[in-house]
Order: structure tokens, then C-alpha cells, then sequence
């Protein structure tokens, strides 16, 4: 066996020494500047990656052990009144096959989760008018009373502060929304000029001060990113401190305007991932679809980057081929709440353990 002290020194002469510092800084608790993170992103090579997650592996192994947390993703509509340019099911997208679940095949999509061990129900959605406040919250409500012993998140985008107190006080426990990115003009070339980068980030902030457990995240090589605006997301994750960072490799939806834009890396993803560990060493970090659909092994590679979460899909069999945000994005497989079996395989062969519990962020 390899002592510390030489692996450090194979370390020390393979990798960049700055880089090493960096990440050795991060490790330590340090805040690092914006430059830095940029340095640390435009000089990513194979073994400051591998450094970098094997500290982060380190860092959730303290708090969390080896546990992979599970939330069962229910898509509840892929009805949406906004037209982000990147986004598959937005309201400009004639082609989308348009549907919208009912309550009770909510409930159902639950009481399946619930019998396989699920204890965190993840309604997601476009922003369809239909789901209002007193349908969420009367849903909301419902699978409170039914599971009790469950927790509930909410990603249904962009909402008032008066509407986010209505949800937590309804029961919802954690909300998902994505910053998209930490740079207001990139986020002017993602979305139509009827959103803005302002709102968004008031929502984010309205989130976290309404007492919900929040939870933001953002596409690795979305359209027009440069590695300044990756460093502003890094540095936003410091200083917004997150209980949850979704972050995937973007991938492109043919009948968007950036249908012919290459996707993002798995490589650059998992990097980012490791950073984001060491950022914030509690943090509760999905391995993605998006992950698992650039590479086959992609789930397993985000674990062994640090992440501890992933979302198996709950929704219905008949409409999780219409919720298609991008090209190709799986639903079958380890990715399905039904092969729960094939996850728990796939995550024992690299030394994880699937457990079935709430999974809330331990501070």
C-alpha cells in the first residue's frame, strides 16, 4: 500500500503546483476569489480533477459516510409559460407533446415510492398556470397527511414571496431553483426578455429567508459560458451557501434555438462537482440525469465526485418520454424508480450504499 506521503509527492509532481494549492486551500475552509476559481476551472486536467474528488470524497465521508441519499422525481406538467431558449418544453415548442398529471396520479406515483423505501417526493414542472398556489399547497398538503414521516420539494419555478410562505406553510420542505448562471448578461442570453436575472435571484433569496431548505444549481457549458462565468457560480454557491447545487452538463434540445450547440463535458461537471463539495463540505448534491444521460457511468462517476443524491424517476411510464427538457435524457434504467434494485447494484460495486431515508442536510 502506497503511504499518504508518497501519494501526496506523486501528486505534488504530476499537477500543476498552483492548482494543487488551490484546492488544498479549499479543502482547508478558505474562501477563494473569483480568479482563482477561474484558474482552477481553465487549468483542469486529469489529476487535479482526481485530487480535487478525492478530497471531496473525504469531506462528505465526515459528515455523510458512504449513504446515497434517493428522492422519487414525480414530473407532475410539461406545460410552461416561459421560453427559455435552451429548455425543451418551453412555450414555444410546438412540437412538445403537452400533458399534465392529475392529483390522484400524484398521490399514486407516491404511494409507489413510499412502497419501495422513498421518503423524499420531488414534484417538478414547468410554470403551468394550472398549478396555482391553492393546488399546490392542497397537494402539497395531501402527501403530508398520507406520509408524514416524508418530506416534499418543490420545482416549479419562479414564484412571489407570498407564494413561497403559502408552500412552506402547506408542508413543502425544500425548493429547487436553479440560478441558471451567476452572470446577469449570460442569463439575458438564456432566457426571453420577459425574465430577468434580478427576479430570479430575489426568488432564491425570498426562498431561503421564507425558511425552506433551497436549492440552486446551474448547466455546465450552456451556450455563450466562459470560464469567468463558471468562477461567478462558484463564487455565488460561497456566498449564497445552499442546502442543494443541481448542476449537469447542458445538453441540447433539437427544437430549441441552440439545437446544434454542443453539450457540456462530464469531465468539466465532475471537477465542478468536487468543487462545490469542498465549497460547502454539508451541501446535499445530486448526481444528475443530465450526468447519467452525457455518459453511461455517469451517475456513479458524480458519487465518486463527491455528490450523494440521486432523483430515480417516479412519474408515470406514459409520460416520462414527454418530459424531454433536452436531447436523449433517460428515464429507464437506474434512472427509473421502478429498477431501484439495478441503482443499489451500480452503487454497491463503487462502495455506496442506497439508503432510504428523508436525507435533509445535516448543518
Amino acid at each position: 500500500m502506497v503511504s499518504a506521503s508518497k501519494r501526496l509527492f506523486r501528486v505534488l509532481r504530476a499537477m500543476d503546483k498552483k492548482a494543487f494549492s488551490l484546492i488544498t486551500e479549499l479543502a482547508q475552509g478558505k474562501k477563494l476569489m473569483r480568479d482563482e476559481y477561474r484558474y482552477l476551472i481553465e487549468n483542469n486536467t486529469p489529476e487535479a480533477a482526481n485530487f480535487a474528488a478525492e478530497l471531496a470524497v473525504e469531506k462528505r465521508k465526515e459528515i455523510y459516510g458512504n449513504s446515497v441519499f434517493i428522492r422519487g422525481l414525480i414530473e407532475i406538467s410539461n406545460i410552461c409559460k416561459n421560453n427559455c431558449l435552451y429548455c425543451g418544453i418551453r412555450a414555444g415548442n410546438s412540437c412538445a407533446d403537452r400533458y399534465r398529471l392529475t392529483r390522484n396520479e400524484i398521490m399514486e406515483c407516491c404511494r409507489e415510492g413510499y412502497s419501495i423505501g422513498m421518503r423524499t417526493f420531488v414534484l417538478q414542472g414547468g410554470e403551468d398556470p394550472f398549478f396555482n398556489d391553492d393546488t399546490v399547497c392542497g397537494i402539497t398538503l395531501g402527501i403530508k397527511e398520507e406520509f408524514p414521516d416524508c418530506a416534499v420539494t418543490l420545482s416549479l419555478g419562479e414564484k412571489s414571496r407570498e407564494s413561497y410562505k403559502r408552500l412552506k406553510d402547506a408542508g413543502a420542505d425544500r425548493y429547487l431553483l436553479r440560478h441558471e448562471t451567476a452572470d446577469c448578461g449570460h442569463y439575458s442570453l438564456l432566457h426571453p426578455d420577459d425574465m430577468s436575472f434580478e427576479n430570479r435571484m430575489r426568488c432564491l433569496y425570498d426562498l431561503k429567508e421564507t425558511g425552506f431548505q433551497v436549492g440552486c444549481g446551474f448547466m455546465v457549458g450552456s451556450p455563450h459560458q466562459t470560464s469567468e462565468m463558471l468562477a461567478k457560480d462558484l463564487e455565488f454557491i460561497a456566498d449564497f451557501s445552499p442546502d442543494m447545487c443541481g448542476i449537469g452538463p447542458f445538453i441540447p434540445h433539437k427544437d430549441t434555438p441552440f439545437g446544434e450547440y454542443p453539450p457540456g463535458t462530464p469531465e468539466l461537471t465532475c471537477f465542478l462537482l468536487s468543487l462545490i463539495r469542498l465549497i460547502k463540505p454539508n451541501i446535499l448534491l445530486p448526481a444528475t440525469t443530465a450526468l447519467g444521460t452525457v455518459s453511461s457511468d455517469g451517475r456513479a462517476r458524480g458519487i465518486l465526485a463527491g455528490a450523494n443524491v440521486v432523483m430515480p424517476n417516479l412519474s408515470p411510464t406514459s409520460v416520462r418520454k414527454k418530459y424531454m427538457l433536452y436531447n436523449g435524457k433517460v428515464s429507464d434504467g437506474a434512472e427509473s424508480a421502478g429498477s431501484l434494485a439495478i441503482l443499489k447494484e451500480q452503487m454497491n460495486a463503487i462502495g455506496y450504499e442506497v439508503v432510504t431515508v428523508r436525507g435533509d442536510i445535516i448543518k
